[in-house]
């Protein structure tokens, strides 16, 4: 491939309106200009798949999943169209294509496919002739030619694995925000730009709620090691880079928090507390694709024993469905469904070689009066669950008490 490619991906803010095409119009021909090939990937404009999500619902409120793939697929295939015409219209060439169009062959997992593999060299005509090829991101085609998408924020997940197979110099990740912050900026306005991170922590950010890159996406990028570079599409000043390893002073423990508002809560009460009962009810959930986050089962004194778990509130009906079918086989007493709870977590590589880390979290949420529901922990984060109306207090006061404010 020629030296010099650079893979591009565009949000939906970057992408919302006809202005802003053009002004990515003329970013990605700057580029080209300076002798950078170029592979953009696009997500659909603006609120475009919220939008067809809300058109499909009132259709029918349990539609199939491959007709939804189908339909949200459209999406981002128009903002390809549109940003090829704009390039056009300034004098260079581009090209568009869909996923299935450029060989991006998934599993059959509708709505949250997994990339099997990619055939670039439809790709790699199109750069060799000195076009700017445009794809539509989140998308790809099944063996059986069946149109499937990545999930949510799966754009990114296209773009780093397109540079991954094109050995691009590095992978640009553009959007609404000059990278990546301590916490979300819209919430705490003392919020700080992290230069550098490294896919670890960006990893357990984007698991933990930040909303700046898909999960996956970072996997994909740290396994590859492909280099990501996060940016404002509205500004040329340099944003975030993603790497392997960053050296960091000693005495930061703790580099961002995050903050998720799209969980849910599922407890059964009263189950019996013996061997297999936990394996019925999330091997069900299993098989249904509904991935589950935290768990926690309490000690029994009474040989009864209660399991609460979360999800994502988007998977809650079918996992209250699938719950409310094996409770009564697993012998529960009661389900409680609660939709009405945050996870608050702090990320850090520091944690590690730092003590009262976690104490100190906790004392923070005593000392503003918020109960904590459940915990978890990784080697470099610590997850609460506490209720909503307490989540954004909860990340202004843990990223004051570590010292993330802005001087």
């Amino acid at each position: 491939m020629p030296k010099g490619l650079v893979v591009q991906k565009y949000g939906g803010s970057s992408v919302a309106n006809v202005e802003r095409i053009q002004k990515v119009a003329q970013r990605v021909i700057s580029y080209h200009k300076k002798g950078f090939s170029l592979v953009v990937v696009v997500s659909a404009l603006g609120d475009t798949t919220d939008e067809l999500i809300t058109l499909a619902d009132k259709i029918n409120s349990n539609p199939s999943e491959r007709e939804m793939d189908m339909l949200l697929s459209t999406g981002e295939q128009i903002s390809g169209a549109l940003l090829a015409m704009a390039i056009h219209k300034l004098g260079s060439e581009a090209i568009s294509f869909t996923g299935s169009q450029v060989g991006i062959i998934t599993d059959s997992s509708h709505t949250r496919a997994r990339i099997i593999k990619i055939n670039t060299d439809k790709i790699k005509k199109e750069l060799k002739k000195g076009k700017i090829v445009i794809i539509a991101g989140f998308q790809g085609v099944t063996l059986n030619q069946d149109i499937t998408t990545l999930g949510r924020g799966g754009s990114d997940l296209t773009a780093v694995a397109l540079a991954k197979e094109l050995k691009a110099e590095t992978c640009e990740i553009y959007t609404d925000v000059e990278g990546i912050f301590s916490t979300d900026p819209r919430i705490e306005l003392k919020a700080r730009k992290i230069n550098k991170i490294t896919y670890d922590e960006m990893l357990e950010m984007a698991s933990l709620g930040a909303q700046i890159m898909q999960a996956r996406s970072i996997e994909v990028a740290k396994k590859f090691n492909v280099p990501l570079h996060v940016r404002s599409s509205f500004t040329t000043k340099p944003g975030t880079m993603i790497i392997k390893e960053v050296k960091k002073m000693e005495d930061i423990a703790v580099s961002g928090i995050t903050l998720n508002k799209n969980e849910a809560k599922i407890t059964l009460c009263g189950l019996p507390d013996k061997p297999g009962v936990a394996v019925k009810l999330f091997k069900h959930l299993a098989l249904a694709s509904v991935s589950v986050d935290m768990i926690v089962q309490n000690v029994s004194h009474t040989r009864l024993t209660d399991i609460s778990f979360t999800i994502a509130k988007g998977d809650c009906a079918k996992a209250s469905k699938i719950t409310k079918k094996v409770s009564g086989k697993i012998g529960a007493n009661e389900i409680l469904i609660d939709e009405d709870i945050a996870r608050v977590s702090i990320i850090g590589v520091g944690m590690k070689s730092h003590h009262g880390v976690a104490a100190k979290m906790f004392g923070v949420m005593a000392d503003n009066k918020i109960n904590i529901e459940m915990i978890s922990t990784s080697e470099i984060s610590i997850s609460c669950i506490i209720k909503k109306k307490f989540a954004e207090t909860a990340v202004k006061k843990l990223h004051e008490a570590f010292g993330l404010n802005r001087g």
